[in-house]
């Protein structure tokens, strides 16, 4: 029996990973200038520098990457963080971790000369690992310890504090305003391939270390007692998923911004159509995500042509109405 079940779920994996090279072949193609599946592929094979050859190579085929990258590693977060906190509602979002990710890129933009991807991927990094230490410390105090409710509270204050002073910085200084108003709200339009390979390496070890420690997440799901009846170093598997987290949302934001509702809906409509074992949830969720973001991103670009919408309003578009129903059936089992 549990053979069949390996195997429709493999068989759902690879339809996902399909579905994932489709959509990259779509964002390739598809956009205000008129391109064709014969120009992509001359593109890459007999590349003569005419503008179509010129946006398919340093335009789309990046922003396609980024949007696959950035949509699995914020699926991949928000599996983690909703079976850690025991909460349908947790995300890089909702926790404060892309928060904190953004008011560091932010004050560092607005203080400081600084245009090295490298630095801003470390800032971002810096930001989300406060923004984490600071949820997990405010939700761990007082009596129970961490619970599901405390840390969904402190991140919403975490989240509160550090979007509060984002907006000061920006009330101050115009300039910056002008600079990162569009990056705030979420968007891979214009973003160049070094964007990606500078932070790549953070999010392969972030991936890498999401699918090694997935099995132990299985026993987690079961409570902290029996995990640790079973020998499993809670804390420290605690730690591990922390440092998942920062890396993955850490690094999205130093991409392509704070992006949200990808890390609350696809785990929740991944577990629905392969289950709750994390061997399976956990790369599932990241195609998903990818496509996500991808789909997203290519109605962007359709909405109001020949301008684009930022891809953190498409999102929001959908995933709003998903939030709601997810909170709604939360409270009624309450």
């Amino acid at each position: 029996m549990n053979g069949i079940f390996e195997w429709k779920n493999l068989g759902k994996v690879a339809v996902a990973i399909v579905f994932l090279a489709l959509f990259i072949g779509m964002s390739i193609i598809l956009g205000y200038t008129d391109t064709s599946i014969q120009l992509a592929y001359e593109a890459f094979t007999s590349f003569d520098g005419r503008n179509e050859h010129l946006i398919i190579q340093s335009v789309r085929l990046p922003r396609a990457l980024i949007a696959a990258c950035v949509g699995a590693s914020l699926a991949i977060a928000g599996v983690y963080m909703q079976t850690l906190t025991k909460n349908p509602l947790a995300s890089p979002g909702i926790l404060g971790i892309n928060a904190g990710a953004s008011f560091a890129v932010v004050f560092v933009l607005s203080f400081f000369e600084v245009s090295s991807l490298n630095i801003f991927t470390w800032v971002a990094f810096l930001g989300a690992a406060i923004a984490a230490m600071v949820v997990y410390f405010v939700g761990g105090v007082g009596r129970k310890g961490l619970t599901p409710m405390k840390i969904t509270l402190a991140g919403a204050a975490v989240t509160a504090l550090f979007s509060s002073f984002t907006q000061g910085i920006l009330v101050t200084n115009e300039a910056a305003l002008d600079e990162v108003l569009f990056w705030l709200s979420g968007s891979i339009q214009g973003r160049k391939l070094e964007y990606l390979t500078s932070v790549f390496p953070y999010l392969l070890v972030g991936w890498t270390m999401a699918l090694v420690v997935a099995p132990m997440m299985n026993v987690v799901a079961m409570g902290d007692d029996i995990a640790k009846g079973l020998g499993l170093k809670v804390g420290l598997l605690k730690l591990t998923v922390g440092i998942i987290v920062i890396l993955l949302a850490g690094g999205s934001v130093a991409i392509a911004g704070p992006i949200g509702f990808i890390g609350i809906v696809i785990p929740h409509i991944a577990r629905r159509l392969i289950g709750n074992d994390h061997r399976w949830l956990i790369p599932f969720a990241g195609l998903l995500g990818g496509v996500l973001l991808l789909a997203a991103d290519i109605g962007a670009r359709y909405i109001v042509m020949p301008q684009e919408v930022p891809v953190g309003v498409m999102t929001a578009l959908f995933g709003t109405p998903y939030f709601i129903y997810i909170a709604r059936k939360g409270f009624n089992k309450g």
